[in-house]
């Protein structure tokens, strides 16, 4: 498939994840994709290739994503023969590929003059170079740092753990009407967990997942605390296509003090290789969801269970689903948490990592690539920062058990860049530029970045009578927006450990190059001269940026 992607969109959102990876993270492999980027294959773009390396310091090798160069020529038609798609990565700069097409077609592609010797030297140099690094030339690789694990280091102690915190960590809490969870254990005498993945472990992973140490499902997890806990499925699968098991759901729910109902996606519905056509449950989940509901003595706690986003809107606005938790694919150690989370003994803190569109966004085509909003079309953009349409939830959603409140304690009120610009000249484009009647300058004007950084100072404070882990979110947004500015962005993100009615203080770096910035028609990094917002949940604090 060939995306058309603008040099804007590129360089503010398609480019900076990679680019993050290999400054922040030290990426030393990266894997080209089997997608055209405007008519050229991702492994074949000399351009981008080049630019992790020259422009942000990537050390490494790059390969290609399984049979992506194949594709070049047997389905794309880029290259004229097997040895041309071979020459074509090998010169963009690609090193390995996933696949036999380097192994059965280099020697060919050599001996009829399309690939120099060089390429190849080149290509083993980054592979040697990497694993010189990793010690594998250094003798007995069992002497090395890790070189004794092996099967008995998989499920220790230390690891189970770190599954149940990270299960914990990532819950999710979207409704909690008249704070209906956490549920008191002496307060309820029975308990039902219903639905098709209710009582099932295989579901609890996602894609490559691994082999789980001693899994318990959800159901498992609730009959350890409640000892009379009944279980339906409701539907024989996750697909739902029948409403022949919905009697006994709704006969086990009428039984019961409290209903739990596990809904959602598993690996039939969405993997590597199979994309979902619609963002509403599956089959007759709504269905069975709404019917358990009505016959369940109180309002019900809805679990939902997959990877992606899910439109569950109908599940929101029902005052008959009291509490609905996104789990993800919670791993070995889900069943446990999700218990945990609803009996009160973890205060859940998760955020939405992405946002959940309606059903109405899977009219937007998916091969369009275009992120900002154009109303002349009809097209409603992409991503919290350029999404101008209804959402059921949106990026960085979660409710906790309990309710927090932040104070902005130290943030300078102007940034000057006088004497940090290449060139003062304002008649100059290195120093100054008016464009839609706004001033701006550009990043590559900068003559550094890192002496504009400065740290901003924040008290959270936790105003309920549990503690909790809590992620605090801080974004921003220029005053007075450029064409094409985000409606806002993520500057940073930080955990913290709250107690009971204490603040905590934390501090969350800002770059005013990275994190200020927008990216213009031409591809260009431009900062917005003026007033910015800095903006955490319910507050605001500007900020002016002046030459």
């Amino acid at each position: 498939m060939d995306q058309e992607v603008s040099k804007q969109d590129m360089e503010d959102t398609y480019q900076p994840p990679f680019h993050s990876c290999i400054e922040e993270g030290h990426a030393s492999c990266l894997m080209c994709s089997y997608n055209q980027i405007n008519g050229v294959p991702v492994c074949a773009q000399h351009d981008l290739l080049k630019k992790a390396r020259t422009e942000w310091g990537f050390d490494g090798y790059i390969t290609s994503d399984c049979d992506a160069v194949a594709i070049i020529y047997e389905d794309q038609k880029y290259a004229s023969s097997p040895e041309d798609a071979v020459a074509d990565v090998l010169k963009a700069g690609m090193d390995i590929n996933c696949g036999t097409y380097l192994l059965r077609h280099t020697q060919s592609a050599v001996k009829k003059g399309k690939v120099r010797e060089e390429y190849i030297d080149r290509a083993l140099l980054n592979l040697f170079s990497v694993q010189l690094r990793l010690g594998l030339f250094d003798g007995d690789p069992e002497n090395e740092l890790f070189g004794k694990l092996g099967p008995h280091d998989v499920c220790t102690k230390e690891h189970r753990k770190l599954a149940l915190e990270a299960a914990r960590q990532g819950i999710v809490l979207l409704k909690n009407e008249k704070k209906f969870l956490p549920l008191k254990k002496k307060m309820v005498t029975s308990l039902a967990v219903i639905g098709p993945t209710a009582n099932a472990t295989s579901n609890l992973g996602g894609g490559y997942t691994g082999i789980p140490c001693n899994p318990k499902s959800i159901f498992d997890g609730h009959r350890a605390y409640i000892q009379k806990s009944l279980y339906a499925s409701g539907c024989l699968n996750v697909s739902c296509q029948s409403d022949e098991g919905f009697e006994e759901a709704v006969h086990v729910a009428k039984m019961t003090d409290v209903v739990v109902m596990v809904a959602g996606l598993d690996l039939t519905q969405e993997t590597e290789d199979h994309d979902r056509v619609s963002l509403l449950l599956p089959g007759k989940q709504m269905d069975l969801v709404s019917a358990v509901a009505r016959a369940s003595k109180r309002p019900i706690v809805l679990i939902l269970i997959g990877g992606g986003p899910l439109d569950v809107s109908f599940a929101r606005d029902d005052p008959l689903i009291a509490s609905i938790m996104w789990v993800g694919y919670p791993g070995e150690a889900g069943g446990k948490a999700v218990a945990e989370v609803i009996f009160g003994e973890f205060n859940p803190g998760g955020r939405l990592p992405v946002t959940w569109y309606p059903e109405s966004f899977t009219r937007v085509p998916m091969n369009d690539m275009s992120m900002r909003a154009d109303p002349s079309r009809g097209y409603p953009g992409r991503t919290y920062r350029f999404y101008t349409g209804e959402v059921v939830y949106g990026f960085g959603y979660g409710l906790s058990y309990s309710k927090y409140s932040y104070k902005f304690l130290s943030v300078p009120d102007r940034i000057s860049l006088s004497g940090s610009l290449v060139n003062a000249n304002p008649n100059n484009r290195l120093a100054y530029e008016r464009k839609y009647g706004l001033s701006y300058i550009h990043i590559d004007d900068v003559a550094s970045c890192d002496a504009l950084r400065f740290y901003i100072q924040i008290s959270v404070v936790n105003n309920g009578d549990m503690d909790g882990s809590h992620v605090v979110m801080l974004f921003s947004r220029a005053a007075t927006m450029l064409k094409g500015a985000p409606l806002k962005q993520l500057i940073g993100f930080k955990r913290v450990h709250t107690v009971a009615y204490k603040a905590i203080e934390t501090s969350i770096l800002i770059d005013p190059c990275k994190h200020l910035s927008m990216a213009n028609d031409a591809g260009l990094r431009v900062l917005s001269l003026g007033a910015h917002v800095l903006m955490l949940e319910g507050v605001e604090q500007p900020i002016l940026i002046e030459k």
